[in-house]
């Protein structure tokens, strides 16, 4: 097969968006993807399309005050850099925050890519000099993930017309061909043609081989998600560590496998325990690919439940401290944990209880197709949502089809449903009754010492949540919000937050620090950027926009190199 100037591998968007750099700047490329057309895109294409912009025009027309010293504050306290190897993470997080300050906006708009006026705050932390975001920062892409993809996909799509690129579907690398210590090249397999539709499942057999030699090459094939043994075996504590049970928020092409070709090729893989998975996931009942998982994205005021019954502790209240919670959850010694009957080991799921109003306003959902509001740029939809007398359409199809929802009208029954989900007496209604009691104690109070309804009221101060995400704090057991929700919750694959080590123009190194000549990566595979650039915690919206900049800045410096 002919060569290129530049091989891009992974069509996910960090892909597109190197590719697209190297082609303005007059190389030729090619892109090989293992998946079918269909996917084009990969994993941004289902995201809620949250991008993470500091002191922008849409925080300040809110009221929102921001800084980039506030940010690089709140990314020093989430990240907790502590290792050797934590060198080039922390340089490119430094040079991600003056993006984010800086050229990321106007670049958007360069793009054609139009963001919703409110900022939303995710990742709110909860404990001053601790983890989060101290401001809302979350800044959803009017068109939410296609309507980040699709200015690639067409950039794209301009260069192919005229010759400078060429796409390549189920072509999967398996090496990475070299000369004189250098990379020269990709060599793999061609798979089958396959009609899958995106993000399901595609063959993986073999009808052929290539090989396409280049000047450069730029790994963007993302990160491990999909693949558990993987997640299970870099999994903080080893893999007797992880979860019993876990669902994917990212399809089965996030395999992981190109990192493993990438290191038996001499690049340095670092950081690879650090991963970013949810502990809010929830089965979906129409899936896409194998243990498809959605996240349900919450406002402040649902109680969180570990599996024997008992509240999370401050500030692990939903939306607050997803690391923290994940690490609460799953680190716990199995004595003092619920044993699931069907593992034989500490349970690991968890519950949120709250009732139907608190629904109604609070719960969203991640991806796209969870939110054809935004996707489908409909105000009128928005405005359905907003004002709606009960939950969104995709919430309420899993409160109607999905097997992790139950309701009833009393906290006895709730409890007795919620034991019978799981097949087991792990919750004590009692327990769960004084938990209720206590909440709407407090409420009655009109003032109180829950930290959790305090945090409820400050978050209603912005308007943002006021508007579209936080419900006035009410009893729970009167019945005026409707029937008692049990939710049960499931770990959810998701980011990797380590991978190859790079440096600033997105080079590939060896371990000890030199550079692998030829190699080059961007997005998921370099944990967005160095080899981890968010540490061991992530403050939200920086991994689409780190695909972006760490795929631009790998597109500019392969080009560069020729």
């Amino acid at each position: 097969m002919s060569g290129a100037d530049v091989v891009v591998i992974g069509a996910g968007l960090a892909g597109l968006v190197a590719a697209t750099e190297a082609a303005a700047a007059g190389r030729t490329v090619v892109v090989v993807d293992q998946e079918p057309g269909a996917s084009l895109g990969g994993q941004a294409y289902w995201s809620l399309g949250g991008l993470f912009l500091v002191d922008s025009p849409e925080q300040r027309r809110v009221g929102i005050t921001d800084s980039l010293d506030l940010a690089r504050q709140d990314w020093a306290a989430t990240a907790a850099f502590d290792r050797v190897e934590d060198h080039w993470p922390r340089r490119w997080s430094e040079a991600f925050l003056d993006f984010a300050a800086g050229d990321l906006r106007a670049w958007l708009r360069q793009a054609g890519i139009a963001l919703f006026p409110l900022p939303m705050w995710a990742e709110r932390g909860g404990l001053a000099g601790g983890p989060g975001n101290s401001v809302p920062r979350f800044h959803v892409v009017w068109g939410s993930g296609p309507g980040v993809v699709t200015p690639f996909v067409r950039t794209v799509t301009a260069h192919a017309r005229a010759g400078r690129i060429r796409v390549l579907f189920r072509h999967r690398v398996t090496g990475l061909t070299g000369a004189g210590g250098a990379v020269t090249g990709v060599s793999g397999e061609v798979l089958a043609p396959d009609d899958a539709v995106r993000g399901a499942p595609s063959s993986r057999r073999v009808v052929g081989d290539f090989r396409i030699d280049a000047d450069a090459v730029v790994i963007a094939s993302g990160g491990i998600g999909a693949n558990h043994d993987l997640v299970r075996q870099f999994w903080p504590g080893g893999p007797a560590a992880a979860p019993a049970r876990m669902l994917s928020g990212v399809p089965d092409s996030t395999d992981g496998l190109m990192l493993g070709v990438a290191a038996s090729s001499g690049a340095s893989l670092i950081n690879r325990d650090r991963m970013w998975h949810y502990p809010e996931g929830i089965t979906n009942h129409s899936p896409v690919w194998s243990h498809h998982g959605i996240r349900i994205l919450s406002g402040p005021s649902p109680l969180w439940l570990d599996s024997a019954g008992r509240r999370l502790p401050p500030p692990l209240w939903p939306g607050f401290d997803t690391g923290g919670s994940l690490r609460h959850l799953t680190d716990g010694a199995a004595a003092d944990r619920a044993t699931d009957p069907a593992t034989d080991r500490a349970a690991d799921h968890s519950w949120f209880v709250t009732d139907l109003a608190t629904i109604t306003k609070e719960f969203g959902l991640s991806g796209s197709e969870q939110n054809p509001d935004f996707t489908g740029r409909s105000v009128r939809a928005l405005l359905r949502r907003v004002v709606g007398s009960g939950p969104a359409r995709p919430v309420q199809a899993f409160l109607d089809d999905g097997s992790d929802f139950v309701t009833a009208d009393g906290p006895d029954a709730l409890v007795a449903r919620m034991n019978e989900l799981t097949g087991a007496d792990l919750l004590d209604a009692a327990v769960v009754g004084d938990h209720l009691r206590q909440h709407d104690a407090q409420v009655r109070s009109g003032l109180g010492k829950d930290g959790q309804l305090a945090a409820v009221l400050a978050a209603r101060r912005y308007v943002g949540d006021r508007r579209m995400r936080t419900a006035d704090p009410h009893e729970l057991l009167s019945g005026a919000g409707g029937p008692l929700v049990g939710v049960r919750l499931h770990v959810l694959t998701r980011k990797t937050l380590g991978g190859l080590e790079t440096d600033l123009d997105g080079r590939v190194l060896r371990p000890g620090g030199a550079v692998l000549p030829g190699l080059y990566a961007a997005g998921e595979a370099t944990g967005f950027g160095g080899g981890g650039m968010h540490g061991w915690k992530a403050l939200e919206g920086t991994f689409l926009a780190g695909c972006l900049f760490s795929g631009r800045v790998a597109g500019r410096s392969a080009a560069a190199l020729i």
